[in-house]
């Protein structure tokens, strides 16, 4: 699966509850895409690079950490 920027436009960005609120901190935010898709981008440069997974790759990654296997 092939994902382009524009994919991302008007994408509903959310900051994750784990981010850093502090000025400079870490700071991670995701958008649910249209097709089920995730997209990850670090807040801190929101017109850079996005990683996108798939809604399988997203759900097998969320079990992977609730499973203390990350």
């Amino acid at each position: 699966m092939t994902f382009t920027a524009d994919v991302l436009t008007g994408a509903g960005w959310f900051k994750s509850s784990y981010s850093n609120d502090t000025p400079g901190g870490d700071c991670v935010e995701g958008a649910r895409l249209a097709d089920g898709a995730m997209a990850v981008r670090d807040s801190k440069n929101p017109n850079g690079p996005a990683f996108v997974l798939t809604g399988s790759a997203w759900a097998t990654f969320v079990d992977a950490l609730n499973g203390g296997e990350l």
